[in-house]
């Protein structure tokens, strides 16, 4: 293991190594110690960066309510959930973004088939733009689905979808930068996608709501970081 290189498969948490020890340890020692200690970690990626939050905890500012569905503040978390017409809906940001990173919780409740769009442009509830998916288990969380195209251009390797958690909140990171795409889940990187159409493009970030009814969604702590 190259610990110099190693926090970066994690932008969210990068533990604070003493290079000389790591090398009295050896590799071996490096993943032990690892193990003991991934619960004890510092934020890296958003650090010493302007994190704007998209969410103020009270209300619906600064966003666009798509679709009848659902979406209200409850206890200063975000919830959305299915509503009479069991359709599609969306919950966009009213600013748009190229080039940034986002970071989110979601804690998932009954069918929690939803995801976070990106350089979306929405009319009625129709989408079109690049979603970072967000489902039930085995439903590839963190892959990448473009609507209304070409459908799945990347999804998780098999074995990745373990990191996700149902019942309890997770988190989701996700860089896009130029050509390139990457999610996180928990720590846990789940795709790298490059793709030029993404490059070309630019749009709003979006919440979705799943049709077919039953589903609800808590989210909370999102913030974005412009990358320039």
């Amino acid at each position: 293991m190259n610990y110099r290189s190693a926090y970066s498969r994690c932008p969210d948490c990068a533990v604070v190594w003493s290079a000389p020890w790591i090398d009295r340890i050896g590799s071996f020692g490096l993943a032990v110690l690892t193990a003991v200690v991934v619960g004890v970690v510092l934020p890296s990626t958003l650090a010493g960066q302007e994190a704007n939050s998209l969410f103020n905890g009270n209300d619906l500012t600064g966003w666009t309510v798509h679709g009848t569905e659902l979406w209200y503040v409850e206890d200063g978390e975000l919830i959305c959930e299915s509503g009479p017409d069991s359709g599609y809906g969306y919950l966009a940001t009213e600013a748009t973004f190229k080039d940034f990173e986002l970071t989110l919780e979601f804690l998932q409740e009954a069918d929690g088939n939803s995801g976070v769009f990106f350089h979306s442009h929405i009319e009625g509830t129709r989408i079109s733009g690049w979603q970072a998916e967000v489902a039930p288990p085995g439903s590839h969380t963190g892959g990448i689905y473009e609507s209304y195209g070409r459908g799945w251009l990347v999804q998780p390797e098999l074995g990745r979808d373990s990191a996700l958690r149902m019942g309890v909140w997770n988190t989701m990171h996700i860089r896009v930068v130029g050509d390139r795409v990457t999610t996180w889940l928990n720590g846990v990187e789940m795709v790298d996608l490059v793709d030029e159409q993404i490059g070309a493009a630019e749009g709003h970030i979006a919440l979705q709501i799943h049709d077919g009814g039953g589903i609800r969604v808590r989210w909370r702590n999102l913030r974005v970081v412009a990358v320039r």
